[in-house]
């Protein structure tokens, strides 16, 4: 008799819980003998706080969370791992049609290039001339605070003074945008595209022109439940890898896009999602822009549990002072990410798996076949100014940050 498990993930409505909403939809999961409960949620402290009492065993989740728990940074600090990523990039940076004007006024164009358009930024607040600014992001622990961060530090523009940073839930900015309660956020899709058809919203820049092949949103996991039920879990990471072979198919995009508008998972029209599958935006002013690996569910090792992205996420807190930097500190970082926990899951599906469980992020200028235990590509990487995260220099890449 074949055992059964009995999961329940949270998710926010963004399209980058697609492998989530697919695993159930499509029958993934069932296959796996998961019975898989998805419990949609607006905010990311909702998601933390349910898998801290153990509502949720798993869940759709900011990728910095599970390390800021396990840091013990949050109020309510379940210990977590992370065994697997949900893909990745996903996330854009839209300002108000007003600022996206004025930073035309300064160079700002419609290539979605974080340095022209940073620049404009950095220009136009070099003026003085009007209110400060204020940007949302979606929690203090997430990739989005990170990177608007790092692309604003990287063109002249101190986050902390220059600007004013808040926190909103990803389905209330574009209504914050078109009430002028802000000018500018950075969220995942639908809400980028949501800002635009609005009539209120320009895109000015994308996670994937910030840091190529970078992570976004992670399956969080309860440790305890995870150490009580191990073959749950590793059922759960098989349905969820080949879901996300199913999402990487362009043949499946008008499914999924019909899927996540339901009612249940984003419940927006189908014309608001399809962006994010497609990589073709309208990104304001009727201008149009096609956005090479926007959202990657599989291809370039997407769902792999990079240490390397632990550790540079911690290194950004510890930039903007959320964090001391220490040995302990790191070293709870990098081992709340677990690839061993995904390689032994993955192991019979005979599933293309990188060799090492680290990377120096941006060395990769092409696409590069790299020796795993099948044929596997990873590439182009990096950071839009240049630089390199070596993992195994993190004392150096800390010392040379600038705040």
């Amino acid at each position: 008799m074949t055992t059964r498990f009995d999961v329940t993930a949270g998710f926010v409505p963004l399209v980058d819980s697609a492998v989530l909403v697919v695993a159930r939809e499509m029958g993934f999961a069932e296959d796996e003998a998961v019975a898989l409960s998805l419990v949609r949620e607006v905010s990311w402290a909702t998601i933390r706080d349910r898998l801290a009492v153990r509502q949720f065993n798993a869940a759709h989740i900011l990728a910095p969370m599970p390390i800021a728990c396990n840091l013990g940074l949050t109020a309510l600090s379940p210990r977590m791992i992370t065994p697997m990523a949900l893909g990745l990039g996903g996330n854009a940076v839209t300002v108000s049609q007003a600022l996206w004007r004025r930073m035309s006024d300064h160079g700002a164009t419609t290539n979605l290039d974080p340095a022209t358009n940073g620049g404009a930024l950095k220009a136009l607040l070099a003026k003085g001339d009007g209110k400060r600014l204020r940007f949302a992001v979606v929690h203090p622990f997430s990739g989005h605070n990170y990177e608007l961060r790092y692309w604003l530090a990287a063109c002249g523009i101190d986050p902390d003074v220059d600007i004013e940073l808040l926190i909103l839930p990803p389905p209330d900015m574009p209504n914050a945008l078109l009430l002028g309660a802000i000018d500018g956020y950075c969220v995942g899709e639908p809400w980028n595209t949501a800002g635009v058809l609005q009539g209120e919203g320009h895109i000015a820049t994308t996670k994937a022109a910030l840091w190529r092949s970078s992570p976004e949103k992670v399956l969080g996991v309860n440790a305890d439940w995870a150490e009580s039920e191990p073959e749950a879990l590793t059922a759960l990471l098989r349905a969820l890898y080949r879901s996300a072979v199913w999402c990487s198919l362009a043949e499946n995009r008008e499914v999924l896009a019909e899927l996540l508008s339901r009612q249940a998972y984003i419940g927006k029209p189908v014309e608001w999602i399809r962006p994010a599958l497609t990589g073709n935006f309208q990104i304001g002013d009727g201008a149009t822009h096609s956005v090479g690996e926007f959202f990657v569910t599989q291809a370039k090792a997407a769902t792999f549990p990079w240490k390397s992205h632990a550790l540079w996420l911690y290194s950004q807190m510890v930039r903007w002072g959320q964090v001391a930097h220490t040995p302990r500190n790191a070293d709870v970082a990098m081992n709340t990410y677990r690839p061993d926990i995904y390689r032994t899951a993955l192991k019979s599906l005979c599933v293309a798996l990188p060799s090492a469980n680290s990377k120096v992020e941006g060395f990769l200028t092409q696409e590069t076949p790299v020796g795993s235990t099948g044929a596997l590509t990873l590439g182009p990487d990096g950071f839009f100014d240049g630089t390199l995260f070596d993992p195994d220099k993190l004392d150096d890449y800390i010392a040379q940050q600038q705040r």
